[in-house]
């Protein structure tokens, strides 16, 4: 089962652009969620994000995990 606390984090940076924005609106770390980010995808075995400079860009994968996410953390 995936972690929700994730699922957050990964709609939060698709939404904010940036780790450190996304780790700021959460009062988290930036390296704490990208830690999470990255054991998110070992956990569905996708890459779910790609760096563009020094923001992120989620993958198709990323987008629809984030989508749900949000859908998740809004019930």
């Amino acid at each position: 089962m995936l972690d929700v606390r994730k699922l957050h984090m990964l709609a939060e940076v698709d939404r904010l652009g940036t780790i450190a924005a996304a780790a700021q609106a959460l009062h988290l770390t930036a390296p704490g969620v990208s830690m999470q980010l990255t054991a998110l995808e070992r956990e569905v075995g996708l890459s779910l994000t790609e760096r563009r400079g020094r923001r992120v860009a989620l993958t198709p994968a990323g987008q629809l995990l984030a989508r749900h996410g949000r859908d998740i953390v809004d019930q």
